[in-house]
């Protein structure tokens, strides 16, 4: 069933408020006297699938535009005129099958003036897609070099139309972008860390989007999170050193043991970690092994912050022997109790985790790695900026 627009009469009067009286000469345009005003609207009154992606645009000629009421099954539409108030726009792309209801007067300096009123329906799409996951998630506070990860329900086919519809806005402006990992995946990042304290928010304005060809979005999508002080961890695995530095002043020195390094796997990668989720306990088990065979572990492990996918977290370890003195473990990083269990209290999500030492190097995509890639290069991912 269709939601019944505003009547037209309703629109009238509204305009009437805003200041629109004059009524059009009926007569036709007289000798020596200007053309009346005129007014045209996209889409086009009786529409029935009306295109959504233009917006609705009221423009007027011979004249300016005094006033511009739109609804949408009900709702007002909002919109704002141009530096000359001949032309009125919506401000987003209109919702995919809906009923609009418009009217508009314009007035030319000799007093005439000409109202126009209309209605439409956009098309209904054959397929629809929406956002199923962010993170941050609302209300979170993070750290400073945490990401924003916004995943798609569907494969995205116009990139560039769904990324101009993805705004993010903080109380301190940063320079930031876009990067898509695939399809389905867009993740933003600032150029450099966020500034400490301060609110962000991120809105994707996807309703009428087009994404694909008879593919639209029906919904939009907000989420307001929080930048928290800025914890910095800095890791030497030739030192066996871990300094935790907070707004810049150093909170916490930790003696550590890294990957032993015997193979890749037991090697800690080097490079720009981000702390990704912690857990007390969690169970790691060898990989690619085997009950029973060599190197085969299967243990809980206490208060365990993970910094990459490939295994790596900062956690605790009773090995206090090599703790400070050599490499020993299976590429984690092991600290004494007390102090992983500290770690594991004030880290917050989006921390970054600076790994330096072996020859093993963090790549960009694995875990939250982005901070590996150079700002160029990162932009490379972005359907916007990929040829700047």
């Amino acid at each position: 069933m269709r939601r019944a627009a505003a009547p037209l009469p309703v629109l009238l009067l509204l305009l009437a408020l805003v200041g629109c009286s004059t009524a059009a000469d009926g007569g036709g345009e007289r000798a020596g006297k200007a053309a009346a005003p005129a007014v045209q609207i996209y889409p086009s009154p009786g529409s029935e699938r009306a295109p959504t992606g233009r917006g609705l645009t009221v423009q007027a000629s011979q004249g300016t535009l005094t006033g511009v009421v739109v609804y949408a099954g009900g709702v007002p539409v909002p919109g704002s005129f141009d530096a000359t108030r001949t032309v009125w726009r919506s401000d987003r792309p209109l919702a995919p099958g809906q009923d609009y209801a418009v009217s508009a007067i314009a007035a030319a300096p000799d007093g005439t003036s000409a109202s126009t009123t209309g209605r439409f329906r956009t098309l209904t799409p054959k397929r629809t897609f929406r956002i199923v996951s962010v993170l941050p998630e609302p209300g979170e506070t993070v750290g400073v070099g945490m990401p924003i990860i916004v995943d798609f329900d569907v494969p995205i086919r116009d990139k560039a139309a769904v990324e101009k519809a993805l705004t993010v806005r903080s109380e301190t402006p940063v320079e930031g972008a876009w990067h898509w990992t695939g399809d389905t995946r867009a993740i933003y990042r600032p150029r450099h860390y966020w500034p400490a304290g301060q609110q962000v928010g991120f809105t994707a304005h996807l309703t009428g989007v087009r994404a694909d060809k008879g593919m639209y979005g029906t919904e939009d999508h907000v989420t307001r999170f929080t930048v928290g002080r800025s914890q910095i961890s800095t890791i030497d695995t030739r030192t066996h050193q871990m300094v935790v530095r907070r707004d810049g002043k150093i909170v916490q020195r930790m003696a550590i043991s890294a990957g032993m390094a015997t193979t890749r796997e037991y090697t800690t990668t080097s490079g720009v970690h981000l702390t990704m989720d912690k857990s007390n306990p969690v169970r790691m088990i060898s990989p690619n092994r085997s009950k029973g065979d060599p190197g085969y572990y299967d243990v809980m492990i206490s208060h365990a912050v993970r910094i990459s996918n490939s295994g790596e977290y900062v956690h605790a370890k009773g090995n206090v022997w090599a703790q400070g003195r050599v490499n020993v473990s299976h590429g984690c990083i092991n600290a004494r109790p007390d102090q992983a269990a500290w770690f594991y209290t004030t880290s917050l999500r989006g921390d970054p985790v600076i790994i330096r030492g072996t020859d093993r190097e963090l790549e960009w995509d694995n875990g939250w790695g982005y901070w590996q890639l150079p700002w160029n290069d990162w932009l490379k991912g972005s359907a916007l900026h990929s040829g700047s």
